[in-house]
């Protein structure tokens, strides 16, 4: 365990006051806690809210790294058709939907000059 950096404790929280859903900015209070939230006031790696570690980290993954000490850029994956970073829920190739049917478009269109080039 060390202690976080006033850049990566600024971080933390600029991402929890501008990003979080459970973060009521009214109240200033975390929702799920009903209380005040730890991660505004976290000083050492080591635990740390749930939501955050699975929803915000890993959209950065310098920060994930000091905070959790995983590295999470491994695991991000580069879509071939937009070239956006996300991360794969399994052995997905494509950020999303829209992607996929492009590429698979795209591919079809391929296959079928190929084929007309073979009937000439």
């Amino acid at each position: 365990m060390r202690e976080l950096t006033r850049r990566e404790r600024a971080k933390i929280r600029r991402m929890v006051t501008g990003q979080c859903a459970n973060y009521d900015s009214q109240e200033q209070i975390c929702l799920t806690l009903d209380g005040p939230c730890y991660m505004l006031h976290k000083c050492w790696t080591g635990g740390a809210c749930r939501y955050f570690c699975e929803a915000l980290l890993p959209t950065d993954p310098e920060l994930a790294l000091a905070v959790t000490g995983e590295d999470t850029s491994m695991r991000q994956k580069i879509c071939p058709v937009c070239g956006k970073a996300y991360l794969p829920v399994t052995s997905q190739a494509y950020c999303s939907e829209v992607c996929r049917s492009y590429a698979r478009r795209k591919s079809e269109r391929e296959r079928k000059r190929r084929e007309r080039l073979k009937k000439r």
